[in-house]
């Protein structure tokens, strides 16, 4: 077994997206710096309503899958098509924009603390026209695997401890993703196996924590070189971090804002077929 360490480390910066939502990104913040098949990955986090209020109106999307995970807080998400799903404290969204969709995320508190992470996944060409779709995760049913020394919440994937798999509450698909949120005691240490296929990252956002020798960077993507494990060891204040994972597509990425296809040809039929209607005009489906 090889564990992975730290090639490179993607500091995330403060921006803000939708109707002026503060945020923090890390991949994504130009268009050279994401990690196959991952495209963006944005934390937002805050107590003040002034910096999450205005939300995201509608608008679209049309070529990869949204991830949205909401530690704290509720958001209300509603399409084009009328489907409404509530993303409550621990949930998850799973949104598969395929073909196209046309959505909104509002904020459904004016006070208290809204956190979480949205996840921008990448889907081959073969896969870009589906017809789009979504889950709602609700927080029960998203496995927690523990282990000396900590626990995972497993949102996607299949995690193998003392010999046992552990699915998560999203299996399967091309990119293969893994998605775990691993919270570690103070001192706490595991291991956890990751494929040599995939590609993988750690994003840190509470406490302290190290990957071998190498101390993790606090709210950056902490891209990992190859190997099949990953060892992360927890400071004396305990930790918190995010592990990403997925198989890499290999193929050319053109994106424009919410659209992201193979050619420029692509995009310009994108802006055409939103322009005409067309982009969203089949029903999504809700699973």
């Amino acid at each position: 077994m090889t564990d992975r360490v730290v090639k490179r480390s993607i500091p995330s910066r403060e921006t803000s997206d939708g109707a002026g939502v503060r945020i923090r990104r890390s991949i994504g913040q130009q268009p050279t710096i994401r990690l196959d098949p991952f495209l963006m990955l944005d934390e937002f986090g805050s107590e003040d309503a002034a910096d999450y209020i205005a939300g995201f109106p509608s608008h679209p999307h049309r070529g990869f899958e949204t991830v949205t995970y909401m530690i704290d807080g509720h958001m209300l998400h509603e399409d084009h098509m009328g489907n409404r799903g509530d993303l409550r404290n621990g949930g998850v969204q799973w949104m598969t924009a395929g073909r196209g969709i046309i959505h909104s995320e509002m904020p459904q508190q004016e006070s208290g603390a809204m956190r979480g992470f949205q996840l921008w996944l990448n889907l081959p060409a073969a896969e870009k026209m589906t017809p789009a779709r979504y889950r709602d995760i609700q927080p029960g049913d998203i496995p927690v695997v523990s282990f000396d020394g900590g626990r995972a919440r497993l949102i996607a994937g299949v995690l193998t401890l003392a010999g046992e798999a552990h699915p998560g509450a999203v299996t399967g698909g091309t990119t293969e993703p893994l998605y775990a949120d691993v919270q570690l005691d103070p001192g706490g240490a595991v291991t956890l196996p990751v494929p040599s296929r995939l590609d993988a990252m750690v994003y840190l956002y509470e406490g302290t924590a190290s990957l071998g020798d190498s101390a993790l960077e606090r709210q950056a993507a902490s891209i990992l070189d190859d190997g099949n494990q990953v060892s992360v060891r927890a400071g004396q204040e305990g930790a918190r971090l995010l592990l990403l994972a997925g198989r890499p597509i290999n193929e050319p990425v053109v994106q424009y804002g919410p659209f992201v296809m193979n050619t420029r040809d692509e995009i310009e039929q994108t802006l055409r077929d939103y322009r005409d209607g067309v982009l969203a005009a089949e029903q999504p489906q809700a699973s």
